[in-house]
């Protein structure tokens, strides 16, 4: 796993201006502690950095930027590809030969031999890639297909510059993007930014599945908004979406599974292929649990496995995990989480993100990847198994509630409106006295009827999947939310149209980047074996019956796992990566939230409606609403504002001091 920059100069650009890419590629030393490589051509006015953490070929034929065998391709590339020893071997077939063991030149062969676009179609992995055609003068950036990896691409004075973070990007003179607001508002509204936004107007992300190619002759004339627009898909999920609803499998439940539990195996077993010491993360869920399981079937020795548990025993999956794993018998660490742990990592947040962004599991995915660098490289993850397989409540329980949806809207928002002026507390007791199955009146918290009750507003499929993922109804932006104009593919149940959208929006746009970035702050490298594409594409041709079954989502995969662990392991109530972020902010958290929410620091910022945030915060406070979520998302948009501002400042002051010289050119100049 690395950190990638890189420079393209306009025509009769000054070569000097290239020289910043070596504090460009300083910026990102946390995603490649390993070494630093720099590759430069003055004359045709381009240079490719790279940070390398060594997963695969730790020796120096590892190194990036690496030269392709003919010389005429240069790549930086951040990522694995998984099924490289294969590839290698039919390579090897047609006459190529390889200097050293590592992915990277196996990828640039393919790209020699089979073209690019047809390469990428072969390719199983997660990659962010940025690749110099030296023969036509083409910088080509790809991007993989499901975004594990980021990529972000802006124009400065004509410049073109990309680069894994966008620290990178602001460590260059004269980067003085304005805010957009929207986006802000959107934070506000959701806790993230879609892939297809940024915080700074003027940059973009390369999207999931996309590449974008641009030379050096026609780049003086192009702007950022051009730029985007010339963005070209390798790879579309709503065509795998759409070919797999209309090519369903008609196989057995025993077949389905069966084909599930190999293609499981092949995805986990490419991902225990590494040079340096592997683990996994365990949570106790079904989705951790069935990697930690392929893995240690598949593996000599007991395999590393990380929890991290809650002194608030409300939230503790820890012991759930330390079951698993003593079943399955994995070597396991946990570590339990205190108020005061994830207050000490909260200055890190703005940081390590880059941009705004509210997922309170943020704090414990960043905890836990840092516990498991103190054992380990390379981590499994079971993110993707939610989207893939119907995971998500809000995946079913709209089905659940159907004859409620059918009811005339104005009588559900009548009933909405009443219940929504109730606290917390009547709530609950209402919920207490129905007449509910045990396990269903579980379940049901004052939040989750807030959930339903934005439920019975809705006015159609879309409409319902933007009030389900809100943080809240009416965001404390004084800017407007911008909603997405979404592309709806022809799909042919309630229950695969949200599961698009999650693997579309939430999944690029919330869980990957909280794993990248959370992972790679502390050089960790994290793999997602339930994203691997041919997974993905099995998943989409399998029925949403065969989904959700008796109210729960992910049936086959569950019957994955319960061949390898007892069904009384792991069937309980999904739970998530919860936080108590809602008794910290009442207790630990208290000052540092009133610090950041104070209307002194509120006013003059003018983004933010300060009353509206005074009221939130005073019904959290009282204990009338649990306004955590919705004062989480306003406080890492002022956690990083605050931050923003002190290190726009910082940056331009240390640039006045650190400007590259022009004879830092003489090494990397070819």
């Amino acid at each position: 796993m690395c950190g990638i920059t890189g420079i393209l100069l306009p025509p009769r650009g000054d070569p000097r201006f290239l020289a910043w890419i070596e504090l460009m590629t300083a910026a990102l030393r946390h995603r490649g502690p390993d070494s630093d490589g720099f590759w430069a051509d003055a004359e045709a006015g381009v240079v490719l950095g790279h940070r390398r953490l060594a997963i695969v070929d730790l020796s120096e034929t590892g190194r990036q930027p690496m030269i392709s065998h003919s010389g005429d391709l240069i790549v930086t590339y951040n990522g694995e590809i998984y099924n490289f020893l294969e590839l290698r071997e039919e390579l090897e077939g047609i006459g190529c030969r390889f200097r050293g063991s590592s992915d990277t030149e196996v990828m640039l062969a393919a790209f020699e031999r089979l073209g690019i676009e047809a390469a990428l179609r072969r390719f199983a992995g997660m990659f962010a890639i940025g690749l110099w055609d030296r023969r036509r003068r083409v910088l080509h950036l790809i991007r993989d297909r499901m975004g594990k990896k980021p990529l972000y691409v802006t124009m400065l004075n004509g410049v073109l510059l990309f680069a894994s973070e966008l620290k990178a990007l602001q460590r260059v003179p004269g980067f003085d993007c304005p805010v957009d607001r929207h986006a802000l508002a959107t934070v506000l509204h959701q806790g993230w930014i879609p892939d297809n936004a940024c915080i700074w107007d003027g940059v973009f992300k390369l999207a999931p599945g996309t590449m974008l190619s641009v030379s050096t002759a026609e780049l003086g004339s192009v702007t950022t908004v051009m730029l985007k627009a010339r963005v070209r898909t390798w790879w579309s999920l709503r065509d795998v979406a759409i070919t797999g609803q209309g090519h369903q499998y008609s196989a057995t439940d025993t077949e389905l599974v069966n084909e599930l539990e190999q293609l499981l195996r092949v995805a986990v077993g490419q991902r225990m292929v590494a040079d340096v010491p592997l683990g996994a993360f365990l949570s106790g869920g079904i989705d951790s649990s069935v990697v930690v399981a392929l893995m240690q079937a598949q593996a000599t020795r007991p395999v590393r496995t990380f929890t991290v548990g809650f002194t608030d025993g409300v939230f503790d999956e820890a012991s759930d995990a330390a079951r698993i794993a003593s079943y399955l018998g994995t070597d396991h660490t946990e570590l339990r989480l205190t108020p005061a742990e994830a207050q000490a990592a909260i200055p890190d947040i703005p940081t390590i993100w880059d941009e705004p962004f509210a997922d309170e599991s943020q704090v414990p995915t960043y905890l836990i990847s840092g516990l498991a660098r103190q054992h380990v490289t390379v981590a499994l993850s079971g993110d993707g198994g939610d989207e893939a397989f119907a995971g998500y409540a809000r995946h079913f329980m709209p089905n659940r509630f159907g004859s409620i949806l059918a009811m005339p809207r104005s009588v559900r928002r009548v009933a909405a409106a009443t219940l929504n002026l109730l606290d917390d507390a009547t709530v609950e007791e209402i919920v207490r006295r129905l007449p509910l199955p045990v396990g269903l009146r579980r379940s049901l918290t004052a939040e989750s009827l807030r959930k339903l009750l934005l439920m019975l507003q809705s006015t159609g499929d879309d409409d319902l999947y933007e009030r389900l993922i809100r943080v809240t109804a009416e965001p404390a932006s004084l800017h407007p939310f911008a909603s997405v104009a979404r592309q709806i593919p022809s799909l042919p149940d309630r229950t695969s149209r949200l599961t698009y959208w999650d693997m579309s929006e939430y999944l690029p746009g919330d869980i990957l980047v909280k794993l990248d970035r959370a992972s790679m702050a502390v050089s960790l490298e994290a793999r997602c074996p339930l994203l691997d594409h041919r997974v993905v594409e099995f998943a989409w041709r399998v029925p949403s019956s065969a989904k959700v079954k008796r109210g729960q989502g992910k049936w086959v995969l569950r019957q994955v796992l319960g061949r390898y662990i007892p069904e009384a392991l792991f069937e309980r109530p999904k739970q998530g990566f919860n936080v108590p972020v809602g008794a910290w902010l009442r207790g630990p958290l208290r000052e540092w939230a009133e610090d950041l929410l104070a209307p002194a620091r509120l006013q003059p910022q003018g983004l933010l409606d300060t009353a509206r945030v005074q009221t939130c915060w005073a019904q959290h406070l009282s204990g009338h609403r649990n306004r955590a979520c919705e004062l989480w998302a306003i406080l890492m948009v002022q956690a990083w504002l605050v931050h923003s501002r002190v290190a726009v400042t910082e940056t331009q002051n240390n640039l006045a001091t650190e400007r590259p010289q022009v004879p830092f050119m003489e090494g990397i100049v070819t």
